[in-house]
């Protein structure tokens, strides 16, 4: 297909006879001028002049033809003139007149509520204002459209079987694995209302669905064939609508009926029949559920209200009685019923209960707990086992219980079976409770053919995708809010306000195609601030960019005076911009640039009278050149001071009067000589001034009352505080550092003079044997007032603690004279096992004879018995010490352990007790008296 600026006659008002208009320019451009032209004959010139009029009627024609079809389908580019958009306004107003005239007759004029119908109406007059959600393309008026039921949105007919069949095809697909023998419905687009496949649109029909392939009538709704809708309105009333065939919801019910109130006692209205509910306002006075009381509201639809009142009601088996609430009469108390039963053995067990409490459970054929044999057996006998097997059905349902016949649930089902895992790859022998599963993930795409399942033991069926889409819908500006699936995402459901300047007249086009949409007309007047200081505008309708310059008179006062600008309002004027930088000689001006720009107001040019500065000499000069003069004269202004004049010639003063100093007066700078208050030492600060000067400033340095802290108070303040006042101002406000005559710490903040000796703070008193404590103040333990004294509890609490230490003290002593004995017995042990090597190698050592046997008893063994001697004596005198120390009474040689014994002629072990007679190393009879101390023996030997 050619391009539309290469097909014949479209926009130049030429059909079919375009190419014979073509092929002329060739012959203009091969004849020159001054060329001889071949002049036909005049019969051959009447007839080309009456083809040519011919042809050029048909392409009239045919243009006018295409115009009237370009005009019934009108796009956005068709209301550009403003005369056209006055034409579609009033066909749209008689259109919408004509529509509601059925509705509006019933109504008496009323249309507010046909406000959401109007709405639909509205945007089909709007270009561009519909739009199919699936293409994102405007629908126009000579096109084939479906309409939702649920939203009411409209879709071309191809796009929506499109929609319909790839729906349908994507959710066979994944979800039914028999593909394509389910009827699966398809949802709308925008409200995703579900419809049967039967119902996929295969016509073009109007909105009531009367007529198929309206025909486009200008002076009709686009897409509606004229005739009343009578459609059943919703909610059901019987009636239909009174629209012409329209888009969107119906409206409600206009008709009158007679009705009564709610309740049904007053006499029946007319009222609407979408409104026909109404209230009386009395009394409802029903019965209530409780059956005592009545409804006290007004007159209401639907069931009373439950009664709020509360009563002393019985509950179901009438045992107890509490306050409930009447709406809730029927309650059960906790406790058991308790009543005997026909078998007169067992008792009811049911929790309070209104009915019978009915026959005993454990009475007539009772069976076995598997079933298998049954007896009749009074109520108070358990039904004895069978013996038989089980036999009944596991868990598992594979395999029934072997075990004997038993009371209770059978056992967990342990055989064990090969089971195959759930996705079918491994075998393995388990208990038949347990679940077969393997580590296996399962590599499969999911549904949206962009994940895989990675499901462990996954048996094929894997789950649809639970991740977000998260693509960019076509609009973009939102994400698909879906989950992960398959082709493309639904279009996006929002929708966008395309306003005007002042935002009053608004367009509603799908999210996405706002950049694109032009701004709606407006015919209300542009309320734009302006931008000069004119409190408003040249009046102008509602427009887009700036607004045209602002042509009142400025009227502003001069900055200079007070009189208004005559010039027109020049806050924003076009000036070329001067501000151009050239790279070099070599480039070339570009076109002078305008800008909005300021300019300031002209000189004022009203002549003023204009006298001297000391009011001298008038004159009459141009306001902008006005200015006053010096006469010479001294000036004589009081100063600011009060007290002197100004002694300059006569000036300017931009501030005061004859009789004021102005700035450039002259400053004192004489300090101030007034007098000080009483008792202030110190000099005014200020220069010379008027009036009296001011408080006193300067920080005194003083002591506080403890001495402790340095404190800086004004001079006024003190000049001005009574006695008690110094006190305050003289105290750091501190807690006073001395201390009283008992040793505490004075309680009083930081004051003068002494402490007061009264000492308030309590003191804590105990008994010699610290069990008994008391609180006493200070001042009564300084005068000796208070003591504690024990008690007799306290003597027997000391009295037993010392029998305790005794008894402690005994216990010590016998287990250590324990211990000794057992160690003298250790001792005398290895003692006997060392004689006894010692005669077995003596045989061995006296067949040895040399130098050493004589070395070795005649100096080694006098040797060892010194040191022996001293060691024994050091360790008497660290044992004469310890006894010491423990209050045992003794002489080192009756404490210390060893003695020497006259029969073995060595060292042994003294008896632990002085009445035994017998030595612990040989057991020969004696006195203990009779035994050498350690001393002795070390001199023996």
């Amino acid at each position: 297909m050619e391009p539309a600026w290469r097909q014949q006659g479209r926009g130049r008002g030429r059909g079919q006879g375009g190419q014979g208009e073509r092929s002329r320019p060739p012959q203009k451009e091969r004849e020159r001028p001054g060329a001889p032209k071949p002049g036909p004959p005049a019969g051959a010139r009447d007839v080309s002049v009456q083809s040519k009029f011919e042809e050029i009627r048909k392409s009239n024609q045919a243009a006018a033809q295409r115009l009237l079809q370009s005009h019934i389908s009108s796009s956005s580019e068709d209301d550009e003139e403003d005369g056209e958009t006055e034409t579609q306004d009033g066909k749209k107003g008689k259109i919408l007149a004509s529509t509601f005239t059925t509705y509006t007759d019933q109504t008496g004029g009323d249309a507010s509520d046909l406000q959401r119908t109007g709405q639909y109406l509205s945007e089909l007059f709007q270009s561009g204002a519909v739009t199919c959600l699936i293409c994102i393309a405007s629908v126009r008026r000579n096109q084939a459209v479906w309409s939702c039921s649920g939203c009411f949105s409209l879709f071309h007919i191809p796009c929506i079987q499109k929609w319909a069949k790839d729906s349908v095809f994507l959710v066979s697909s994944v979800t039914d694995e028999d593909f394509g023998t389910k009827q699966l419905p398809w949802p709308c687009p925008k409200c995703r209302t579900e419809y049967p496949p039967s119902s996929t649109p295969n016509r073009y029909v109007c909105y009531c669905g009367k007529v198929q392939d309206p025909p486009a009538d200008p002076w009709l709704l686009p897409h509606s064939c004229g005739n009343v809708c009578e459609k059943n309105i919703k909610p059901q009333c019987g009636h239909t609508c009174l629209l012409l065939c329209h888009p969107g919801p119906c409206p409600p019910c206009p008709k009158m009926v007679s009705v009564s109130c709610m309740c049904g006692k007053a006499r029946p209205l007319p009222r609407r029949c979408s409104n026909k509910a109404w209230s009386c306002q009395q009394r409802c006075g029903k019965m209530l559920l409780c059956k005592q009381h009545t409804c006290t509201q007004p007159c209401h639809a639907g069931e009373c209200c439950p009664c709020p009142r509360v009563s002393v009601q019985q509950c179901v088996c009438g045992r107890e009685e509490a306050e409930r609430q009447c709406a809730s009469p029927r309650w059960h108390c906790q406790q058991v019923c308790g009543a005997a039963l026909s078998c007169g053995n067992h008792t009811c067990e049911r929790v309070c209960h209104d009915s019978v409490c009915g026959l005993c459970p454990r009475s007539g054929e009772r069976a076995c707990p598997c079933g298998k044999s049954r007896a009749s057996q009074p109520c108070t006998e358990e039904v004895a086992t069978c013996g038989d097997t089980c036999d009944r059905a596991l868990a598992c349902g594979m395999h029934t219980c072997s075990m004997r016949c038993h009371r209770g649930n059978c056992e967990t089902c342990r055989q064990e079976v090969e089971k195959s895992c759930r996705c079918g790859r491994y075998r393995r022998f388990l208990p038949c409770h347990k679940e077969h599963l393997c580590d296996t993930k399962c590599p499969q795409t999911r549904g949206c053919q962009r994940h895989q399942c990675r499901r462990k033991c996954c048996p094929g069926n894997c789950p649809p995708c639970d991740q977000n889409c998260g693509r960019s819908l076509g609009c973009r500006n939102h994400k698909c809010p879906s989950v992960c699936h398959q082709g493309s995402c639904y279009p996006c459901p929002e929708t966008v306000q395309v306003k005007c300047v002042c935002g009053l007249s608004v367009l509603i086009v799908p999210c996405g195609r706002e950049r694109s949409t032009k701004p709606p007309r407006c015919k209300e007047l542009c309320r734009t601030p302006p931008s000069c200081h004119h409190p408003s505008r040249e009046s102008h309708r509602c427009h887009p960019g700036l607004c045209p310059p602002c042509h009142q008179p400025c009227s502003l006062p001069l900055s200079s005076c007070s009189h208004p600008c005559p010039q027109p309002c020049h806050d924003l004027v076009l000036v070329k911009s001067t501000q151009v930088q050239l790279a070099g000689p070599w480039e070339q001006p570009a076109e002078p640039a305008f800008v909005q720009k300021a300019l300031p107001c002209p000189p004022c040019q009203v002549p003023i009278p204009t006298a001297c500065f000391g009011d001298h000499e008038v004159s009459p000069v141009a306001c902008h050149r006005r200015g006053p003069f010096s006469c010479k004269r001294p000036c004589g202004r009081p100063l600011t001071c009060g007290n002197h004049s100004c002694t300059r010639e006569c000036h300017t003063v931009t501030a005061g009067n004859k009789t004021e100093a102005g700035a450039e007066c002259e400053v004192c700078e004489l300090g101030c000589s007034k007098l000080r208050p009483r008792g202030c030492s110190h000099p005014c600060p200020l220069p010379c001034h008027r009036g009296d000067c001011p408080p006193c400033q300067q920080s005194v340095r003083q002591r506080c009352h403890c001495k402790i802290s340095v404190l800086y108070v004004a001079c006024t303040k003190l000049l001005s505080a009574n006695q008690n006042t110094r006190i305050q101002l003289g105290s750091c406000n501190n807690q006073c550092p001395k201390e009283l005559s008992c040793g505490h710490r004075c309680k009083q903040l930081c004051h003068p003079g002494d402490c007061e000796e009264t000492c308030l703070q309590r003191v804590k008193v105990r008994c010699p044997c610290k069990r008994i404590k008391k609180e006493f103040p200070c001042v009564k333990l300084a005068d000796g007032q208070c003591s504690v004294e024990c008690d007799n509890t306290c003597k027997e609490l000391q009295k037993k603690a010392n029998q305790l230490k005794e008894e402690e003290e005994r216990v010590a002593r016998e287990e250590e004279q324990r211990k000794l004995q057992a160690e003298c017995e250790a001792f005398d042990k290895r003692q006997k096992g060392r004689r006894r090597e010692r005669r077995g190698r003596r045989g061995e050592v006296e067949e040895e004879s040399g130098r050493w046997s004589a070395w070795r008893r005649y100096l080694l063994l006098p040797l060892g018995g010194a040191l022996l001697a001293c060691t024994m004596y050091y360790l008497l005198l660290l044992e004469a010490a310890r006894g010491r120390r423990s209050g045992v009474k003794g002489t080192p040689g009756e404490l210390f352990p060893f003695a020497f014994c006259p029969k073995l002629l060595r060292p042994t072990l003294r008896p632990l007790f002085p009445t035994s007679s017998s030595c612990l190393g040989c057991r020969a009879g004696g006195s203990n008296r009779g035994w050498g101390s350690p001393a002795g023996t070390a001199a023996e030997v």
